[in-house]
């Protein structure tokens, strides 16, 4: 059993280059999708990434905010499974926080061009594995 975690989740969600999201389509099938790690992380609650507007998942995440992430450390052969719900942000504050200039090989109008929107996770309840096992646990933050 993990004693800690927030830390133990943290440390391997921080050392990953990538992460995937899930939505839920219009005929209640999952979708995966391979992102760049979250731009802003708050514990193992909250997670910010940003993406396309016009994106199919962003029309899944508005009709089904229901949402699974999952971050995988292929070195130990351990991952972690966070089941909450995504939010859409279009708030220009967030944006500001989040927007980086390099961005814009993303979006070439910008932070306020109308493409570059942020979705905002936050995690319920996660399932941990590790050394052939897997725990389930509740996010209490």
């Amino acid at each position: 059993m993990m004693k800690n975690p927030v830390e133990t989740i943290g440390n391997l969600i921080e050392k990953q280059g990538v992460s995937f999201i899930s939505s839920v389509d219009e005929n209640g099938y999952p979708n995966t999708k391979a992102m760049l790690p979250p731009v802003k992380r708050e514990g193992i609650k909250t997670f910010y990434w940003h993406t396309n507007s016009p994106s199919m998942r962003i029309k899944q995440y508005r009709n089904n905010p229901k949402a699974c992430i999952y971050f995988y450390d292929k070195r130990f052969f351990r991952g972690v499974m966070l089941k909450g719900t995504m939010e859409v942000l279009e708030d220009k504050k967030i944006k500001k926080e989040i927007w980086k200039d390099e961005f814009t090989m993303y979006y070439k109008d910008g932070m306020d061009g109308g493409d570059f929107i942020i979705i905002k996770f936050t995690a319920e309840s996660g399932r941990y594995y590790s050394d052939f096992s897997s725990e389930d646990f509740k996010i209490e933050q």
